[in-house]
């Protein structure tokens, strides 16, 4: 199902005048940011746009059909023109009947989509006024009230179309938490941060290669590992990387508007080429080889098996390969290459399904 944003116009879209009236294309100024913002959010976004106004065109009735839609025509043009076309226009025309059943926050106007197959819960009622407060709790969504005053009774109240963006935009984030007889492992990651990381794996080198993944994938990721250490290093490695994919492949969600390819890494000496596809089929293909047992304190039979089991968990095919003298440079190229393939296909730049297919 899909959500819907209902935005109103004045006071939100545009600068309400003094005298509510817009009756000229002077007095028709977009309130600041709204068009970067709504842009952005919408080509991020499966959001409906509904816009609900209370008003005509001038905030009076005295004015001829004509007036009104000079203004209107050049707001909706200006805003398509950046990629912000509303699907649906709603205008009670009863203007000062203050007991139309169009009038928000009465639901006449939107009748049809409280009726329909609408993700209502995660929709939006974006507004200046307590009665679009009152209009997003009537519907039963959330409210974004504009004001520079705060109101207890909405969800977000800002004057920043910035801060509408940031909580509306789709949050790409998982919260995996997996616990055997072997490992305790909670591992939080947000696709769309900036590559912080707090890593505890319990294994030095480990937490060192994942810093790695997660500063140059952009991801955000936390790894809290408490693993039997006391038998030998392969299930806390392999663990990790199930939950990891896990929680990569929920983060990631339905695929709509991803890049889905992902590709090279040179380190010095070493050279890494990582290129994936996240298909939804998993199968790894690895041509990396390492002439020492160890890299610090993890075994370097392990690394083909972190990222076959994080290639199934999060259904990747993914495609390895390695050369080079220096052993550390080797397998920190691979995971670098491994992060730059991921943020390059995780990368949001559309809503349609990148396949043919019809499904991922």
């Amino acid at each position: 199902m899909q959500p819907i944003l209902f935005i109103d116009r004045d006071g939100t879209l545009i600068k309400e005048p003094d005298d509510f009236q817009i009756d000229s294309f002077e007095k028709l100024e977009f309130v600041p940011r709204v068009i970067t913002w709504l842009s952005r959010l919408v080509k991020e976004s499966n959001y409906r746009l509904v816009m609900v106004t209370n008003q005509d065109g001038l905030g009076t009735s005295s004015f001829p059909e004509e007036t009104f839609w000079g203004p209107q025509n050049l707001l909706i043009k200006t805003l398509a023109g950046e990629g912000v076309v509303f699907d649906d226009i709603l205008i009670d025309k009863s203007f000062e009947n203050e007991n139309s059943p169009n009038r928000k926050p009465r639901l006449g106007l939107v009748q049809k989509y409280l009726d329909g197959n609408w993700d209502i819960s995660n929709s939006w009622v974006i507004g200046d006024r307590l009665t679009d407060v009152q209009f997003a709790k009537n519907i039963g969504c959330k409210s974004a009230y504009i004001s520079t005053e705060k109101n207890a009774d909405a969800d977000i109240s800002t004057s920043s179309w910035e801060i509408i963006y940031n909580e509306l935009r789709p949050k790409r984030i998982a919260f995996i938490s997996r616990k055997t007889n072997e490992t305790s492992i909670d591992v939080n990651i947000n696709l769309d941060g900036v590559g912080k990381s707090n890593i505890d794996s319990g294994l030095g080198f480990m937490n060192h290669m994942l810093d790695q993944l997660a500063k140059h994938s952009g991801f955000d990721i936390d790894i809290k590992c408490k693993g039997d250490l006391e038998v030998d290093e392969h299930h806390t490695v392999e663990d990790i990387a199930i939950a990891l994919g896990e929680a990569l492949k929920i983060a990631i969600g339905d695929k709509r508007g991803i890049n889905r390819f992902g590709f090279c890494l040179p380190m010095d000496e070493s050279r890494a080429l990582v290129s994936l596809d996240l298909s939804g089929r998993a199968y790894l293909v690895w041509n990396a080889t390492f002439t020492r047992e160890m890299i610090g304190d993890t075994p370097t039979e392990l690394f083909k098996h972190f990222f076959h089991s994080i290639a199934y968990a999060a259904g990747i095919t993914l495609n390895i390969e390695a050369q080079g003298e220096n052993e550390h440079h080797k397998i920190e190229a691979i995971f670098k290459a491994f992060a730059k393939s991921l943020k390059q296909a995780a990368i949001k730049d559309g809503d349609a399904l990148p396949t043919t297919k019809g499904l991922i």
